[in-house]
């Protein structure tokens, strides 16, 4: 009589198994608006799950993007020319967001659309600019929000220069209302990273003097404030964060980078990647440049 080993998986190249983990992906904000009157950068969108659903393979390397913040808008009219950079992780992509444009005549410029959309600029003796479209390109659920209007110029010549917010992952940003410059839409909050924190805000609109006492604040989650005769804020890095639109002849301020964040049960791999923290039974990986995910 002879015997033969039977041992399952003895021998037949068989590996770690596939299992699930949690992430949060958010694309970088886009520039504001240059000019009298600039509008508000868009948000990056916002991609998340809020458990461990999305399936990886232990023995597969995952290229990781992280995107980057665009410029803010120079200060010629109608140019719209800083969008944010998409974040990338696996199957799953993040749109920058849409630039705010700068003053035109008559009209002002449209935003740009984008994860979130940029605001439009102050018209000149005309119809201030169209907002950029949120959620650009669609997914479900929605990845981020409309910018606002810009405002328009009275027509007797008084120099009212409001530009429209950036749109926030959870909020439109509003339309200018003359002299009112529009506020950044603000950002939605996670906790994947063990913290309670907000990403993907958009940027305030830019004001002239005779337009709001203070800056028009961009929305929570990074969104660079407006300028009040002044230059904008720039996004907070790793938000997300649109920058703010301009009261004066000057750049807007410049989006915020994006980030990636993933999380899994620390009995699943023993993947080093990125920066590495632990919560309770769980490792979390966090990107802000591009790198692998070795899962």
């Amino acid at each position: 009589m002879s015997f033969g080993y039977r041992v399952l998986g003895f021998g037949s190249g068989g590996g770690a198994s596939p299992y699930n983990v949690q992430y949060l992906v958010v694309g970088g904000g886009a520039g504001g608006g240059g000019g009298h009157g600039g509008g508000g950068g868009g948000a990056g969108g916002y991609r998340t799950i809020s458990t461990k659903a999305f399936e990886v393979d232990a023995s597969t390397p995952y290229s990781i993007t992280v995107g980057g913040g665009g410029d803010g808008t120079s200060e010629n009219p109608d140019i719209a020319n800083g969008p944010g950079e998409n974040s990338v992780f696996s199957t799953i992509t993040s749109a920058g967001g849409g630039g705010g444009n700068s003053y035109g005549v008559p009209t002002g410029g449209a935003g740009q659309d984008g994860g979130s959309g940029g605001g439009g600029g102050r018209g000149i003796y005309g119809p201030g600019g169209a907002a950029g479209s949120g959620n650009t390109p669609p997914v479900n659920p929605p990845q981020g929000n409309d910018g606002g209007a810009g405002g328009s110029e009275n027509p007797s010549g008084n120099p009212f220069r409001s530009g429209g917010g950036g749109g926030g992952a959870s909020q439109a940003g509003t339309a200018a209302s003359t002299p009112t410059a529009g506020v950044g839409g603000d950002g939605s909050p996670s906790t994947i990273s063990a913290s309670d924190v907000t990403y993907a805000g958009g940027g305030g609109g830019g004001t002239g003097p005779d337009g709001n006492q203070t800056n028009p604040s961009g929305g929570a989650g990074g969104g660079g404030a407006g300028g009040r005769h002044a230059a904008g804020q720039a996004g907070t890095a790793n938000t997300g964060g649109g920058g703010g639109g301009t009261g004066q002849n000057a750049v807007g301020g410049g989006g915020g980078s994006g980030i990636v964040i993933i999380r899994r049960l620390t009995a699943s791999s023993s993947s080093t990647s990125g920066t590495v923290t632990t919560s309770g039974t769980d490792t979390i990986h966090t990107f802000t440049a591009d790198g692998t995910f070795n899962s």
